[in-house]
């Protein structure tokens, strides 16, 4: 199964990043977003990208070449997929609008075509379950930020086929990624776990154990996370953690019961560096003071 054209569906935060990756590894990339502002904002950020990566020496000035004559965008679901043989899908954490992508790339795509959603948490099977080509369809896991972070996890569905993984590993290889391949549960491995240690570090914060500043610390300092708790759902976003917290509640039982804290905090529209607060505030071009409890 031969990959020249992959097609990310949605240029926010991890869209733009996997379309990066995309065109750094060589593919010719297709970016959509029924946002022609994010569109656009989503193709610079690629060609930035690039620029930086050849002025630190990470990417050649003939990757840099090659990634950005390959790269274009469409403006609509069905003009994306047509053309390629991988589609991730990477719009917000939400089954019933993924479930709509996925029925639109069922329709339009080419025969043999992967369908790859980014989902952090949901079904892959669900999604599969309203195509024709469940054996074609995967879950493809990028970490934000996607040109930084070195993982990739691979999610097999129910009736995933081995040469759908086969493929995957080896697009993962090209953009430079570590890939693992996780047998569809939720949360699969990483948000699963990383869900468990941010609700427990809200719950701390709340009952007053210690300071957001001090817990992250500790975490860094005791157990060589490369960030905190605090600083990672900030950057991922409390409306995302809730939302995969919910999802967990929902399937696992009790132990994934979201913090009341992290819930009023996203009531109140502190979500992270992406609104400016979240547990620290981002005064623009300043470092990230704490808001509200310290």
């Amino acid at each position: 199964m031969e990959i020249k054209t992959i097609a990310v569906i949605g240029a926010g935060t991890m869209g733009r990043g996997i379309a990066y990756a995309a065109a750094f590894a060589g593919y010719r990339t297709i970016l959509e977003d029924v946002s022609s502002v994010m569109r656009e904002q989503g193709i610079a950020y690629v060609c930035q990208s690039l620029d930086e990566g050849v002025t630190r020496g990470k990417v050649t000035p003939e990757q840099r070449d090659r990634g950005i004559s390959g790269l274009s965008s469409a403006s609509s679901v069905e003009e994306a997929c047509r053309p390629a043989e991988l589609v991730i899908e990477a719009v917000p954490e939400d089954m019933e609008l993924k479930l709509e992508i996925f029925t639109i790339l069922d329709k339009f795509a080419k025969p043999g075509a992967i369908l790859a959603s980014n989902t952090s948490s949901l079904s892959i099977t669900e999604m599969a379950a309203i195509t024709t080509r469940a054996e074609f369809c995967v879950g493809l896991h990028f970490f934000n930020p996607v040109p930084k972070m070195k993982l990739l996890e691979i999610v097999r569905a129910l009736e995933t086929s081995d040469s759908v993984i086969a493929a995957c590993q080896e697009v993962g290889e090209r953009m430079g990624k570590e890939a693992v391949v996780v047998r569809e549960s939720p949360g699969f491995i990483t948000s699963r776990i990383n869900a468990m240690i941010g609700n427990e570090a809200f719950a701390m914060l709340e009952s007053g154990v210690a300071s957001a500043r001090d817990i992250d610390k500790a975490l860094k300092l005791g157990l060589n996370h490369p960030m905190g708790p605090f600083e990672l759902v900030d950057l991922v976003g409390l409306d995302v953690r809730l939302s995969i917290l919910e999802y967990l509640h929902k399937t696992l039982g009790e132990n994934y019961r979201p913090s009341p804290l992290l819930a009023q905090y996203v009531k109140a529209g502190r979500l992270g560096r992406k609104s400016g607060r979240g547990v620290y505030d981002y005064p623009e071009n300043s470092d990230p003071k704490v808001s509200g409890k310290s």
